[in-house]
């Protein structure tokens, strides 16, 4: 008999052990597919947001010291965007198309900054690829299910 309640008891604890990894994993499955659903991070977009965003906002406000700064960096970010693998979540013939034209648009900031044109033009160049930049992070993105 005592080996009759050693098996059963044996079996209840392996029994809760199963049922505790199958509550944990029921548990996670969200999570799990939660992180498939995610969306994959451009690195050479965030690079060139980072060069976008303090240089055209200070710029909004009348100060253009960042952007003659970082005008350099920007192009070479842009560049260097343009150059990567476009990720499935954007269209791609209009992302590499809007691509070239921000690269191009930031390729004539730098020149007008080396030039030192006036703060006016600067602001308007930069808008302008401000403009580029978020007509390829929205409009490029494909629609998502």
């Amino acid at each position: 008999m005592p080996f009759f309640f050693e098996y059963i008891n044996q079996t209840t604890i392996q029994m809760k052990k199963t049922i505790k990894l199958v509550v944990i994993l029921i548990a996670l499955l969200p999570s799990l597919t939660f992180a498939q659903a995610k969306k994959a991070v451009w690195a050479e977009m965030k690079s060139f947001h980072y060069f976008m965003s303090t240089s055209f906002h200070p710029a909004e406000e009348g100060n253009l010291a960042p952007l003659k700064l970082k005008a350099d960096s920007m192009f070479m970010a842009a560049k260097t965007w343009r150059l990567s693998t476009i990720p499935e979540s954007f269209k791609p013939t209009e992302t590499k198309t809007a691509l070239m034209k921000l690269e191009s648009q930031c390729a004539s900031i730098k020149k007008a900054v080396e030039a030192k044109l006036p703060d006016e033009k600067l602001v308007t160049l930069i808008t302008e690829a401000h403009n580029i930049f978020h007509t390829i992070v929205g409009e490029c993105r494909k629609a998502e299910d």
